[in-house]
C-alpha cells in the first residue's frame, strides 16, 4: 500500500511538472511614464492580451515611473537581459542606431498626419531593421508621444527669447539640436527628476507634450506654456532579443500584433488629449502662449542634416521622410 501511494505521488508530481502553469515565462516591461498615462494603461492591456493569446505561457509585469531605471538605464537593461520589453523615446534608441532618431529632429515632421505616414512607411520599417540588426532586439511598434511644447516662468515668443536659458532636455544627444537652434543652454536631467529641478530653479524651463506636462504636474512649478510644437515625439516598443528569439512563429505574431494594437490605442488617446489640454491649463490659471513657429522653424531646418548638431541619418533617408504624404 505504501509503495502504491509513493508511486501515485511520484506520478502526480511528474504530471504537475508537465502542466502549462509551471511552464510560464515571466517577463518585465519597463518604462518611465506615470500610471494614469495611456502608455502604461495600454501596456497593462497588452500584458493581459498576450497572456490570453499564449494560453498564459507569457506573464508580463509592467514597471512604470522609472521603477527599473531611467531611459538610458532601461535601454542598457534590455541589452543585459534584466528587462524584457521597454518603451523608449526614439532619441534614446538613436544613441545606438542614429537613423532611428530622425523623427525627433526639431520641426522635421509637419504635423500628426506626417507622423502617421512615417509610422506606416517602408522608411520606418527599413530604419527599424537597421536598429534590429545592430542590437538583435525587435522593434514592434511606434507610439505617438505628442508635440513637445516649452514651459517657463516667462513668455517665449521668438528664438531670441531662449538665448542663454537653462532648458531641461532628456539625456539623449539629438535634443541638443533644438537647443542649439535657439541658443539655449541644454541641461540633461532624468525624467523622474524634472519636477524638482524646476521647483528648485536648477533649470529655467522644460519641454514636453501637453499630456505629459499635465501627468507630471510640471504646470505647478511653471507659469507659462508655449505651444511651440518643436518636436513630434515618438516611443518605440522594443522586445529584447533574448526573448524574441525564443518565441515560435505564432508567439511572434501574437506579440507583434498586440504591441502594435496597444501602440495604436495609446496614440489615439494621446492625440485626443492634446486637443483639449490647452483649455484645461488656461482654466488652471496658466498663461498659454500661441507661438509663431515660423522663426523657430527657420532656425532649426539648417541643422537637419548637420552631423555636428546631432544628425545621424543619410540625405536619402531625410528626403524620403520629407517626401511622405
Amino acid at each position: 500500500m505504501k509503495k502504491q501511494f509513493m508511486f501515485a505521488a511520484a506520478t502526480l508530481a511528474l504530471a504537475m511538472l508537465a502542466t502549462p502553469t509551471l511552464a510560464q515565462t515571466r517577463l518585465k516591461w519597463a518604462h518611465v511614464y506615470e500610471t494614469p498615462e495611456p502608455y502604461h494603461t495600454e501596456a497593462l492591456w497588452a500584458a493581459q492580451e498576450i497572456a490570453k493569446r499564449t494560453n498564459n505561457k507569457y506573464q508580463i509585469e509592467v514597471f512604470p515611473a522609472s521603477q527599473l531605471g531611467n531611459e538610458n538605464q532601461i535601454n542598457e537593461a534590455l541589452t543585459l537581459g534584466t528587462v524584457d520589453i521597454i518603451y523608449t523615446g526614439v532619441a534614446f534608441a538613436g544613441s545606438i542606431h542614429k537613423p532611428i532618431a530622425i523623427s525627433n529632429a526639431p520641426f522635421i515632421l509637419r504635423d500628426f498626419d506626417h507622423w502617421k505616414a512615417y509610422r506606416d512607411s517602408k522608411l520606418f520599417t527599413d530604419i527599424a531593421a537597421g536598429y534590429e540588426q545592430k542590437t538583435k532586439h525587435k522593434v514592434t511598434a511606434l507610439t505617438y508621444y505628442g508635440q513637445r511644447h516649452l514651459t517657463a516662468n516667462k513668455a517665449i515668443n521668438k528664438p531670441e527669447d531662449m538665448k542663454g536659458m537653462k532648458l531641461r532636455v532628456p539625456p539623449a544627444p539629438l535634443f541638443l539640436m533644438f537647443t542649439k537652434s535657439v541658443g539655449a543652454n541644454a541641461t540633461p536631467i532624468a525624467f523622474a527628476e524634472v519636477y524638482l529641478a524646476l521647483q528648485q530653479g536648477t533649470v529655467d524651463g522644460q519641454e514636453n507634450p501637453l499630456p505629459t506636462i499635465m501627468a507630471k504636474k510640471f504646470y505647478e512649478v511653471q507659469s507659462h506654456i508655449m505651444l511651440s510644437g518643436h518636436i513630434t515625439e515618438s516611443l518605440l516598443s522594443i522586445v529584447g532579443g533574448h526573448v524574441w528569439n525564443k518565441l515560435n512563429a505564432d508567439e511572434k505574431a501574437a506579440f507583434a500584433d498586440v504591441l502594435k494594437t496597444a501602440a495604436s490605442r495609446a496614440t489615439d488617446k494621446i492625440r485626443a488629449s492634446e486637443q483639449t489640454l490647452a483649455a484645461e491649463f488656461r482654466k488652471l490659471g496658466k498663461t498659454v502662449v500661441e507661438v509663431d513657429r515660423k522663426p523657430f522653424i527657420a532656425a532649426a531646418v539648417p541643422l537637419h542634416n548637420d552631423a555636428a548638431a546631432g544628425a545621424g541619418w543619410s540625405k536619402a533617408e531625410y528626403d524620403a521622410l520629407q517626401g511622405l504624404k
